[in-house]
């Protein structure tokens, strides 16, 4: 097929399947989010519960041993996310997004219901922490196909020029589970004694969670697939091989969005995970405080992300993120040495890294798509997103916990998220600006070459979505 003829044959499928009218899209809005809603409810349930869960499920002799443990649980369902990546990706780039994100989330569901009936290590002995670590290695193989499934869903079907908004929602999500577990557990604080909490009380959040997960099954069942991959379908240049195109032909574009995601998975981690821990282990706040101020932390990301994931839809992707990784690298430590200044120095400092962390949660994942061709866009983020999860993410509070231990300075955190800073600022920096831009690429139609690595893939004119 001629360059042209697949141009105009790409347009027309594109034309034909359309956009979504408002309430289509509100659906898919909560196809999209409420899958990452009930990831996020659980992976932070988990983290902030981790000294109760020490005690649940490993020997009692020695408590950082441990805590220690429960996070070592955490980081290697983190490792395991790849495999899902890689899994889940390519899969979605083949059989559609609407599909991979059913499947994913069935997964994540029964998953969790499963850690919410475990018993614990003074009822089955040791039998408690492997079986805890095989249920969330299968957590984590299934939300290894959550992100790139829910960013290609919910930017391939916002709006052109609302896009940035559209896709912020992704975040909100993420987000909104962080709220909803910081909260259950600040309920389960306040409500419960330490002792019922142990005994009994921590099966709750895990245990709601699974209906929740039945809703967003019914609700990701019910709704299409996106423009863009429909037009794929119709002009048969869906890839057969996927993850050998990406590998191929995208490698750079990978790379890019990998350090992107880097310095989001870091900033968030240690704000919305790791510093409930910090606050508590090392700073001598009460959890119930730590707890509230991380819900503090997550309501005025809820109000932020959308406004900048807007923001960049006006003035650009790179402007917002670029500005944001400047603020990072240079207030990071700056940020830890004024939590050490008392109770008004932690709440000014974790609020300052929210703001920042919202900036980034409101553009990045919109970014990264827009980098990626649609023929090789879900196993790209999910792989990108993923690979760096486990890498920099999953381990932040194990990593923590040992260099503190280790050096005995409280202000590890601060380095380690100026080298982030810095890994996405370069990122941001290698990037092309694609607000605006279509989702349909050169490299999307059938017949035409794949671009060379070095080159950005160029956007087809876009004549739908405004």
């Amino acid at each position: 097929m001629s360059e042209p003829t697949a141009r105009s044959a790409a347009e027309a499928a594109l034309d034909a399947a359309g956009r979504p009218d408002p309430a289509t899209m509100r659906r898919s809005v909560v196809a999209g989010a409420v899958g990452v809603f009930v990831h996020w409810f659980d992976w932070a349930v988990y983290a902030y519960l981790a000294t109760t869960l020490a005690v649940v499920f490993f020997p009692a002799e020695n408590h950082v041993a441990g805590v220690l443990s429960v996070f070592a649980v955490f980081a290697v369902s983190f490792g395991i996310r790849p495999i899902g990546a890689l899994v889940f990706g390519p899969l979605g780039d083949r059989i559609g997004r609407r599909r991979t994100l059913s499947i994913v989330i069935v997964i994540m569901s029964v998953a969790t219901l499963a850690i919410g009936l475990l018993p614990g290590y003074a009822t089955i002995g040791i039998a408690a922490p492997i079986l805890l670590v095989a249920i969330r290695l299968v957590q984590g193989f299934a939300a290894g196909g959550e992100f790139g499934s829910a960013a290609s869903f919910l930017a391939e079907s916002a709006p052109r020029r609302r896009r940035g908004f559209g896709t912020s929602w992704l975040e909100v999500g993420a987000l909104l589970g962080f709220l909803g577990g910081s909260f259950t557990f600040y309920l389960l604080s306040v409500s419960l004694t330490a002792e019922e909490i142990t005994a009994w009380g921590w099966r709750i959040p895990f245990l709601i969670a699974a209906p929740m997960g039945v809703i967003g099954y019914v609700i990701r069942a019910k709704i299409e697939d996106t423009p863009e991959y429909r037009a794929l379908e119709a002009t048969d240049s869906v890839s057969r091989r996927p993850a050998r195109e990406l590998f191929r032909s995208n490698w750079r574009q990978l790379l890019q969005v990998a350090g992107l995601m880097t310095m989001m998975h870091v900033l968030f981690y240690s704000v919305l995970t790791y510093l409930v821990t910090y606050q508590t282990d090392h700073l001598g706040h009460s959890a119930e405080s730590a707890a509230l101020l991380s819900t503090c932390a997550s309501l005025l990301g809820l109000v932020l992300v959308p406004v900048f994931g807007r923001l960049s839809d006006r003035t650009g992707r790179k402007p917002v993120l670029v500005t944001a990784a400047v603020v990072l690298l240079v207030t990071a430590t700056p940020a830890y040495l004024l939590m050490q200044t008392g109770m008004v120095g932690t709440v000014v400092a974790a609020l300052g890294l929210a703001v920042i962390l919202s900036a980034i949660l409101g553009t990045y994942a919109v970014w990264s798509v827009e980098t990626l061709p649609t023929r090789t866009r879900q196993g790209g983020l999910s792989i990108a997103y993923n690979v760096s999860a486990a890498l920099f993410a999953g381990t932040v509070p194990f990593l923590m916990t040992v260099l503190i231990a280790t050096t005995g300075s409280l202000l590890v955190p601060g380095p380690y998220l100026m080298a982030a800073a810095a890994i996405g600022l370069v990122a941001a920096l290698s990037m092309r600006e694609t607000a605006g831009t279509s989702l349909l690429l050169d490299q999307d139609l059938a017949g035409l070459p794949a671009p060379t690595p070095a080159a950005q893939p160029a956007p087809v004119a876009d004549r739908v979505g405004s």
